[in-house]
C-alpha cells in the first residue's frame, strides 16, 4: 500500500499499512487497479471520439468510477470488485464499436491489455503488484505532476458526476477527463505537464459552473436563512455528505410522517435554498466537520444518511442507525439503491427514540452565494471605496483531524473589524458560529457554501474586480485556504488556471508534490504555506 493523497496521510509522506481515512491495504490495492483499468477504458473511449464514437453511459460511469477512488467515499471492495469487471467489459465492447467505425487505437499501455483476475483475492494481488504510483513515471517530479492531474481529476470527476445527476452535462468536459486520463499512460514532459494540470484546473471551472446551474436551477437561488444549530422533540434523521438531490427526494418521502431532518457537515447551506426550506420538516443542523463524526453522531437519537463522499468508518455505537446512497460505501453498512427509496432510513428513525427535548445552541447563517453577494455588490463597493471595508478573505476549504488547523480559527478571530470573510467548505466549521458583527448592515462572515459551491466564490471574485475595473490580483482580497482532499487539489488548481497568486495554502503542503514542482508553483504563482501563526500571515497580508 502507497497513498499519499490526501491531508494527513501518516508521517506527512504516506500510508503504507493502513489509511488514516480507514481504508485497508486491500482496499487500496482494489482502488489503484480501479484507476488503472479506466485509464485504459479512456484509451479507447478518447480513441473513439476521434472515429465518432461517444457514449455518454459510459462517460458517466468513467467519471463515477474515478470519484470512486476520491479519499472518504468508498471503502467496500465487493463495489470496487465490481467497478474493475464492468469498466473492463465497458473497454472491450467500445474497443469493438471503435474498431469497426474505423477507428485506430495505438497503445502501448499496460491498462490497455490489462485483463483482470477473476477472483478478489487476485484483483488485490494485482493492485499491489502494480505499484501504481511508481508507475507513472521514473522521474519523481513527472511523477508529482501526473499524481497532481491524476488527484485533480479525481476533484473533477466528482463535480461532473454531481452536476451530471442533476441534468447538466457537457461532452467537453467528458472528453477532457478521458484524454487526460490516457495521456497519463504515456512519458510527457514536464512543461505539457504543467499545462495539463492547469488544463484540469480550466476544465474543471466548467463543471462547477454546471454543477451549480444543477443547484440552483433546481432549487433556486440560496437566500439569507438562519439555521438552528440545536433540535426539537421528535423523531428524527441526520443527511450529510454533499448531494442535494438527496436530500430533495428525503424531504418529499419524509413528509407528513413526523420525522425532523437535520443536516451535517456540508450539507449545513442546503437550508438557504427555497425549493428545500419550503419543507416545514427540514429543521437544523447538527455537529460540525466530517472528522467529528464518531464523536457526535453517538448522541444523534435518528437514522444517519451518507450521500456522496465524507464518511468515515461508522462505530459499532451508531452503524445499524447509518445508511449510504450514491457512490458512497462502507462494508456491511445498509444501501440505498438507484431506485432512492428510502423507506428503510425512514423506518430506522421511527424505530429510535427521536430527540425528547428541545435544546437552543443558537444559530447561523447561511445563504450568501453568488446570486446574494452580488446582489448587494453595489454597497461592497461603495464599502471599499469609503474605506469602510478594508479587505477581504477568502477563508475556507477542507477541515481535518490533523493538528495545526487551529490557525484557521485564529485567523477568522483576529481579522480585524474592518475586514470581510467570505467562507466555503466544511473548513467553516473551525469558525462558523463565531459572533463577527456587520459592516454597512453585510454580515462579516459571508457562508458561500459547499466545497462544491466555489463557483460562486469564483464568480463574486470576477464580478468584484470587473466593478473596480482591475484584475483579481489587484483587489484587496487574499485567499487563505486549507485542504484535505482531492475536490481541494482540482479548486487550486482551477484558481491558479485563473492566474491568481499569492495564495496561502495549508495546513501542511501535499506529499506528493516535490520540492521541485514547488518551486515551479512558487515561482509562477507565489503560492506559500500557512505561517506558523495566523498573526503572522495577517501581518505581512494587512502590513
Amino acid at each position: 500500500m502507497y497513498c499519499n493523497q490526501c491531508e494527513q496521510t501518516a508521517k506527512g509522506t504516506a500510508c503504507t499499512t493502513v489509511g488514516v481515512c480507514g481504508k485497508t491495504e486491500g482496499v487500496a490495492s482494489l482502488e489503484d487497479l480501479l484507476t488503472h483499468a479506466v485509464q485504459g477504458l479512456c484509451i479507447v473511449t478518447d480513441a473513439g471520439r476521434k472515429a465518432g464514437v461517444v457514449d455518454n453511459n459510459v462517460d458517466r460511469f468513467v467519471c463515477e468510477a474515478i470519484f470512486s477512488c476520491l479519499t472518504n467515499v468508498d471503502f467496500d471492495p465487493a463495489r470496487f470488485e465490481d467497478l474493475i469487471y464492468k469498466t473492463v467489459e465497458m473497454r472491450d465492447a467500445l474497443k469493438a464499436k471503435v474498431e469497426a467505425a474505423g477507428g485506430k487505437i495505438e497503445s502501448s499501455a499496460a491498462a490497455f491489455t490489462f485483463a483482470p483476475a477473476d477472483t478478489r483475492t487476485g484483483l488485490e494481488e494485482q493492485g499491489a503488484a502494480l505499484n501504481f504510483i511508481s508507475t507513472l513515471d521514473a522521474n519523481e517530479d513527472l511523477q508529482s505532476l501526473k499524481q497532481i492531474t491524476m488527484y485533480g481529476l479525481r476533484g473533477l470527476a466528482a463535480y461532473a458526476d454531481h452536476a451530471a445527476i442533476l441534468g447538466q452535462q457537457d461532452d467537453a468536459v467528458y472528453a477532457f477527463v478521458h484524454q487526460a486520463m490516457s495521456a497519463l499512460t504515456t512519458e510527457m514532459e514536464l512543461n505539457d505537464l504543467v499545462g495539463l494540470a492547469l488544463k484540469t484546473g480550466e476544465v474543471n471551472i466548467r463543471a462547477m459552473e454546471l454543477l451549480d446551474a444543477g443547484n440552483t436551477g433546481t432549487y433556486g437561488h440560496p437566500v439569507p436563512t438562519s439555521v438552528p444549530l440545536g433540535h426539537k422533540p421528535g423523531k428524527c434523521i441526520l443527511v450529510t455528505g454533499h448531494d442535494l438531490k438527496d436530500l430533495g427526494m428525503l424531504l418529499e418521502q419524509t413528509k407528513d410522517k413526523g420525522i425532523n431532518i437535520y443536516t451535517h457537515g456540508e450539507m449545513l447551506p442546503c437550508h438557504g435554498y427555497p425549493e428545500l426550506k419550503k419543507y416545514d420538516h427540514f429543521y437544523g443542523h447538527f455537529g460540525t466537520a466530517w472528522q467529528n463524526q464518531k464523536k457526535e453522531m453517538p448522541n444523534f437519537p435518528g437514522a444517519i444518511l451518507f450521500t456522496t463522499n465524507c464518511i468515515q468508518k461508522p462505530a459499532d455505537s451508531y452503524k445499524d442507525n447509518v445508511f449510504t446512497t450514491g457512490l458512497v460505501g462502507w462494508p456491511d453498512v445498509s444501501h440505498i439503491g438507484d431506485d432512492k427509496d428510502f423507506t428503510p432510513v425512514i423506518e430506522r428513525a421511527l424505530s429510535q427514540e427521536g430527540f425528547t427535548d428541545e435544546v437552543d445552541n443558537d444559530s447561523v447563517m447561511v445563504g450568501f452565494a453568488r446570486n446574494t453577494v452580488l446582489g448587494v455588490a453595489d454597497k461592497v463597493v461603495e464599502a471599499v471605496k469609503s474605506k469602510a471595508i478594508r479587505h477581504f478573505f477568502l477563508l475556507g476549504g477542507c477541515d481535518g483531524a490533523k493538528p495545526g488547523r487551529n490557525y484557521f480559527t485564529d485567523m477568522a478571530e483576529q481579522i480585524p473589524s474592518d475586514c470581510m470573510i467570505l467562507t466555503l467548505a466544511c473548513g467553516k466549521f473551525r469558525f462558523f458560529d463565531k459572533k463577527l458583527g456587520d459592516i454597512g448592515g453585510i454580515p462579516r462572515l459571508l457562508d458561500v457554501g459547499q466545497c462544491n459551491d466555489a463557483y460562486s466564490a469564483v464568480a463574486i471574485a470576477t464580478a468584484l474586480a470587473g466593478a473596480f475595473e482591475c484584475g483579481v490580483n489587484d483587489l484587496p482580497l487574499s485567499f487563505v485556504l486549507s485542504w484535505y482532499e482531492q475536490k481541494a487539489v482540482v479548486i487550486l488548481l482551477s484558481l491558479l488556471h485563473l492566474g491568481i497568486t499569492d495564495i496561502r495554502l495549508g495546513p501542511s503542503l501535499p506529499a506528493f508534490v516535490t520540492p521541485n514542482v514547488l518551486n515551479v508553483l512558487v515561482e509562477n504563482f507565489n503560492i506559500m504555506p500557512t505561517a506558523e501563526t495566523a498573526a503572522d500571515d495577517l501581518k505581512a497580508i494587512l502590513g
